[in-house]
């Protein structure tokens, strides 16, 4: 008994001095698999710093874990420029559509207690979506409404090939008279129940199940969350995963005792930002601007693209589905369920016309690494948000990886979520390294 002991605590010795003096391996480093090396990853400060420098960003916040340890978090630059108050790792930031994969969990989540399936017309649920129409635009020009082909499905929402966009389709005139346009929904003074309705009666894109297109669809999921729990959205998604899961800063409407912590919006002009236009300014458009997360109604719970966050928090949002559904403990999901819900659902039906990607019930899922392109591994599943954020999930390198700012319109010139990701794997080294 003695000998092997002593034999494994040497070994156990050797390998924790080996760490200390190449002072490289994260502590995630635990599966024998990957690690981060700490050294290659503090390239990441210097790049993130200078796009403040050269006045691209205003500030950010990166939360990494692997191996469910966190491996860097850190903030940058400002909160609010003109304050000239620094941003904190736990700021809060408006996550846009980054509020989609949560309100797709809470539909599998109802789909475990067997209130719903997800091959279930939607119609079923909410009446006005039992027949729907389709605006398919006539080779002389203009176009007709014609039936849809068949019955959108749940799944057909979840995945974005319901055929509803965000208004601005082939027929964008009737989608504008009806108010349907844009992601925003904080500013308005009714029940997403009841805009729900309005898209309902409006000519679609496509035909269900034959293009992706992105648009209303998880806001249509929330108003469907509501129908079948009997619960506001904001309550059933707060009892069943923000509180279960200690995700204390998500909301969808910030207390206003959190307020000082909420970053300011800013917008690309040319090769630089400036402050974006406040609302019912400039565009005209509220989420250009600082919007009404903080003094709006209160009444529209956008399942589509209302929360707001901190990195920490949609950090430990996805490594429960990293972790098969659980996180610490509290089980939010059944593994079975994540796992359906990160595989391809929509076969060669391209996203935005990208190569390489597919979805899921929620994400974004990479199928073929070549045509992605870019440093990722096949099964990585992820998104972002309007406000220029983005996330990823690395199941192969058990990387979670969360990305927040604050910036729309972004534009062209800005290229930090690609040089995120470069720096990221860049730092991934295996144990024989």
């Amino acid at each position: 008994m003695f000998i092997p002991t002593l034999i494994k605590t040497q070994k156990s010795i050797l390998v924790i001095l080996f760490a200390l003096f190449y002072g490289s391996l994260s502590i995630a480093q635990t599966s024998g698999l990957s690690g981060i090396s700490q050294e290659r990853l503090s390239r990441l400060d210097a790049v993130m710093q200078e796009y403040i420098n050269q006045d691209q960003l205003s500030g950010s916040a990166i939360y990494i874990s692997q191996h469910g340890k966190p491996v860097y978090h850190k903030s940058f630059g400002m909160r609010d420029k003109e304050l000239e108050d620094p941003m904190e790792k736990d700021d809060i930031f408006r996550i846009a559509s980054q509020t989609k994969a949560i309100t797709s969990v809470g539909i599998m989540i109802l789909q475990e207690r067997g209130q719903l399936l997800i091959n279930d017309a939607v119609g079923k649920y909410l009446p006005e979506f039992m027949q729907t129409t389709v605006a398919e635009t006539n080779p002389e020009g203009g176009y007709k409404i014609v039936p849809a082909k068949r019955k959108i499905t749940i799944r057909d929402l979840l995945t974005h090939t319901s055929g509803i966009g965000y208004g601005n389709g082939t027929a964008v005139a009737q989608w504008k008279e009806a108010g349907m346009y844009g992601y925003y929904f904080s500013d308005r003074d009714e029940p997403i129940r009841e805009t729900i309705k309005k898209i309902a009666a409006l000519p679609q894109d496509a035909h269900p199940g034959e293009q992706y297109v992105y648009g209303y669809s998880v806001d249509i999921l929330g108003a469907l969350i509501e129908v079948v729990s009997g619960q506001p959205l904001n309550q059933f998604l707060s009892e069943n995963i923000l509180k279960p899961l200690k995700m204390n800063d998500t909301y969808f409407y910030l207390p206003q005792n959190k307020k000082d912590r909420l970053a300011t919006v800013y917008s690309m002009r040319g090769k630089t930002i400036e402050l974006a236009a406040n609302p019912g300014k400039n565009e005209g458009i509220s989420h250009i601007g600082q919007g009404h997360y903080l003094d709006g109604p209160r009444k529209s719970y956008s399942g589509g693209a209302g929360m707001v966050s901190t990195a920490e928090d949609y950090g430990r949002f996805l490594e429960m589905t990293l972790n098969g559904g659980n996180l610490e403990g509290v089980h939010i999901l059944g593994p079975k369920t994540i796992e359906l819900m990160i595989q391809n659902h929509i076969g060669d039906i391209p996203v935005f016309g990208r190569q390489g990607l597919g979805f899921g019930l929620g994400f974004q899922i990479v199928k073929n690494l070549g045509d992605f392109g870019q440093p990722s591994s096949v099964g990585e599943y992820g998104w972002g948000g309007a406000y220029h954020s983005v996330y990823w999930v690395d199941p192969t390198e058990q990387l979670v990886v969360v990305y927040l700012t604050q910036l729309v319109p972004a534009g062209n010139e800005i290229d930090d979520h690609g040089k995120l990701r470069a720096l990221i794997y860049q730092a991934i080294i295996k144990e024989d390294q």
